[in-house]
Parts: C-alpha cells; structure tokens; sequence
C-alpha cells in the first residue's frame, strides 16, 4: 500500500501514533490447536495489506506454556513482510505467567517486568518496545510497585510508552500519576456482551488516554442466532450485506473516539473482514438499535 493510499484512511489517536482504527491481537495466530506458522504469516501480511498499524502480542501467549512464541512468529512474519513494515507499531506485555500446567499466573515485580521486557526485546528484535503494557495487576505486589517498574523501563529507554491492561478506573489513575504522559493506552475486555469496561473506558475518555479493546466479539458465538443481544447487530449485518463481526467492530468504534478494538484472527479473511470495519459508517437509528440490545 503507498503512503498516499494509507494516509486516506481513517484513523486513531495513539499516543503519538495517528493508527488505524481497528488493530489486531495477535494471541489467536498461534494460541490455537493446531495452529499453522504459514497461516500465520500470512494472516499478518493480509493485516499490514489491509492498513492495520497496531498489532498486540504478549510474552505468555502461547500455544500452551509457550513462553515467546507469539512475539517470534509475529517478529518473523513482520521481517518477511514483501514491502515496508517501518509504520507497524507492536505492542507487547509482561507481567502474566504460565507455568505449563493451563493455569494463569501473575508477577508484577519490578526486576520481573525488567527481565521480561529485555526477553521480549530479543524476540521481538528491537532495541525499544514501541508500547509496552503491565499485563494484569498482582494482588502480591502494590500496583504503585509495579507502574514504578514501568516508569523505569522507560527512563532506561527500553519502552517508548506504556500502557495498563486489566485495570480498574483507580489503578489507571494511579498509574497515570506515577507514569505522567509515558502512559497512553489501557487495555480492557470490552465487547457488547462485556461492557462493564464502561467507566475505565469513560476514565481514558477523560485523560486522554486510548482504550484498546480485547476480546470485541466476546459471547457471539454462542449467542449466533440467539437471543436479543445480537440479535440486532446480525439484522443489520443481513440489511448491509456485511458480516456481524464488522458491525459489532463499526459499533465499538462509533461508541467512542477514544476506543481501538483488537479483534485477533487466525485467517487472511478474518482480518480483513475486521479491518474493514474502519469503513463502515453506522447511522444514529442503527446505533441506537445496536444500543438498545447492546445494554
């Protein structure tokens, strides 16, 4: 894609970064049974074709106890890209474990984040991790701790800025006091049939602050065709001749300027169905539809 064609599109606020509206999680390209590298690969580079700028991995995404194996595929398939990649922006976490056994764990300590960052800058190859989130809080260590951890990977130059996920409006607070405009970005589930996100999303709102949201489609594969939640959002996907993931994506973006969904995809034609969401314009009786069943 030229840069023409690129700086066209629509956009969000990013810290710094002007990124497409709609980015991409990495987890489910190699989080599944199964998963296929190939595929994989060029999954990301439909996504980079598509206009995607964003894309979200995490140390502890897998398969299974995996630990990296996100970060180096996603590395990999951005390295084989067959045009430039330089406007890509990855974002990655630490802070979240798996021993091995399925469970999940956390660790928020400061010298932890410090040595996963490092790891996920070897994985990754870079030499400063463009965004760089706190995974989840750590009821074993006071999160004041843990964003001072934070603050230092950025006075040290690792991260270029860094943001919170899994976090309630106190904590991104505090971590907005303790790591002033380092912070851009919280990370949270938000999706129509998940929306107690709604004040931290309202807190970002309010700070200036983008509000990534995870897991968008959550609910809809076993509401499909069921119930009065999705109910509106497949009638109008029917009326537009689009799929329901596109309108559920076209509605979380008309819900707020602030908010960047990161549906994942483990196919080209997912994430290109996903990206084109950014084109998709909701008028205001079928936002308020979607609102009214959306609640």
């Amino acid at each position: 894609m030229s840069e023409r064609n690129r700086n066209t599109r629509p956009t969000r606020r990013l810290g710094e970064w002007s990124v497409h509206p709609v980015g991409t999680g990495a987890m489910t390209l190699t989080q599944v049974p199964g998963w296929d590298e190939a595929r994989a690969i060029r999954t990301v580079h439909a996504a980079v074709d598509a206009g995607v700028t964003l894309f979200d991995t995490a140390d502890v995404y897998g398969p299974a106890a995996g630990c990296g194996v996100n970060e180096s595929m996603l590395a990999k398939a951005l390295a084989c890209y067959p045009g430039s990649a330089e406007h890509v922006i990855v974002s990655t976490k630490g802070g979240h474990l798996r021993p091995g056994d399925q469970t999940w764990e956390t660790d928020g300590r400061p010298e932890h984040l410090r040595r996963a960052c490092e790891d996920s800058l070897r994985r990754l190859g870079l030499e400063t991790v463009p965004l760089y989130f706190h995974h989840r809080p750590d009821p074993k260590v006071p999160y004041a701790e843990s964003m001072g951890g934070l603050r230092d990977l950025h006075d040290a130059g690792l991260i270029r800025h860094a943001g919170i996920s899994n976090a309630d409006p106190e904590q991104i607070r505090l971590a907005h006091s303790v790591l002033g405009d380092a912070l851009i970005a919280v990370e949270n589930q938000f999706s129509p049939g998940f929306r107690s996100s709604e004040p931290e999303l309202e807190v970002c709102e309010e700070l200036g602050l983008a509000f990534l949201a995870w897991g968008p489609f959550g609910g809809m594969r076993e509401a499909k065709g069921l119930g009065e939640r999705y109910g509106a959002f497949e009638a109008i996907a029917r009326e537009r001749g689009v799929s329901p993931h596109r309108v559920v994506l076209a509605w979380q973006l008309h819900t707020s300027p602030a908010l960047i969904p990161i549906p994942g995809a483990s196919r080209p034609e997912s994430v290109r169905d996903s990206a084109a969401a950014a084109e998709l314009s909701l008028t205001a009786e079928e936002f308020e539809r979607l609102e009214r069943t959306a609640k």
